[in-house]
């Protein structure tokens, strides 16, 4: 029984960490690739540079989300 409680909170934990963990990324790269919308109308010429950039740090905020997978992924199959 205790087996039962213990996969029934590692479960829950993993979706609370991948709700949680994919809240973040998704709201920052919303935001990042509207500035870089905003950017680009006011300077076309620039396209490119504020591409690229926004490409960046779209990576780095995505990290976070994947790190949170990791751990979701971790407490299914180790329990």
């Amino acid at each position: 029984m205790e087996q039962y409680i213990a996969k029934a909170a590692a479960l829950l934990g993993a979706g609370i960490a991948m709700g949680i963990g994919a809240l973040g990324p998704g709201l920052g790269e919303g935001f990042v690739a509207g500035k870089a919308c905003e950017g680009i109308a006011r300077s076309p010429e620039h396209a490119s540079l504020i591409t690229r950039t926004m490409l960046i740090g779209q990576a780095v905020s995505e990290s976070t989300g994947i790190y949170s997978l990791v751990v979701a992924l971790l407490l299914i199959f180790t329990t």
